[in-house]
């Protein structure tokens, strides 16, 4: 007498379930993948507005107050991720109830919508490359709203893959970027500073620091929770966290002060 069997299928992302040990990444892995999440075109649009209204020091007071309220933050939901293995769905429906999760979980969605395609990839180029054709940033947006879909489709590994490749990139071209802005300008980056307007003070710049991240690491459980423990999870949430943040504000900053941009595109295109 034969027995039937059933095909199942694996869930290489886990879900519905914590995350099992088999399934967890190590400390570099966890690393490229926050720093990569942080990698965010708006934080440079933030750095744009930070540099007309602060000076130098008010810039850097106001990146380090805001990178670390944001780094507890983060750090926190990071820890909570690793520790319990959980996406932040799972764990809102432990604090809140199935139903009550459903408010949570809507509108961190709903904020999350969409910034892939337009934010980091669409604007950017059809602006600077396209002469900001309206038809040819809607299929920018597509394009780059699909491979950003298909990266997470192919679950965590996938991304893994696209961190290890975007990222040394990303921070090669901004880094190249800004170097570049800072040799073709006059005077010292303290001294563009200085033309700053003074509208903004510390503690509202440490505020857009916050603000400009803070729903996106909100969804900090859904990476953390595949690192291998609680420490790393945390410690990589934290340093590639303020890391990425900070690179992302200077970018803008450095591209504003010195073209009149916000970001590395402006910057590589105009020199």
């Amino acid at each position: 007498m034969s027995k039937n069997t059933k095909n199942t299928t694996v869930d290489i992302d886990y879900a519905d379930q914590a995350v099992p040990k088999e399934g967890r990444k190590g400390f570099l892995t966890m690393f490229m993948i926050m720093l990569g999440f942080t990698f965010f075109s708006a934080s440079m649009w933030v750095g744009q507005q930070m540099a007309a209204g602060l000076d130098f020091w008010g810039f850097i007071k106001s990146l380090l107050l805001g990178g670390a309220i944001l780094g507890v933050y983060t750090g926190l939901l990071g820890y909570v991720g690793a520790k319990t293995g959980l996406s932040m769905d799972l764990l809102a429906k432990r604090a809140f109830g199935e139903k009550g999760s459903y408010l949570s979980s809507a509108m961190i969605s709903f904020t999350q919508i969409g910034w892939f395609g337009v934010a980091m990839f669409a604007i950017p180029v059809s602006g600077e490359l396209l002469g900001g054709s309206k038809a040819a940033m809607w299929a920018l947006v597509l394009v780059a709203g699909g491979c950003m879909t298909a990266s997470a489709y192919f679950g965590i590994d996938s991304l893994t893959v696209v961190s290890y490749i975007a990222v040394p990139l990303v921070a090669i071209l901004g880094t190249v970027a800004m170097v570049m802005a800072v040799r073709q300008g006059n005077g010292t980056i303290v001294d563009q500073f200085a033309v700053s307007s003074g509208s903004v003070t510390v503690i509202g710049g440490a505020g857009m620091v916050v603000g400009s991240f803070v729903s996106g690491g909100t969804a900090t459980p859904n990476f953390a929770r595949f690192a291998k423990d609680a420490k790393s999870g945390t410690i990589a949430t934290v340093v590639a966290f303020f890391i990425g943040n900070s690179l992302m504000f200077f970018f803008g900053a450095i591209a504003y002060i010195f073209v009149g941009g916000n970001d590395i595109f402006e910057v590589m295109i105009r020199l």
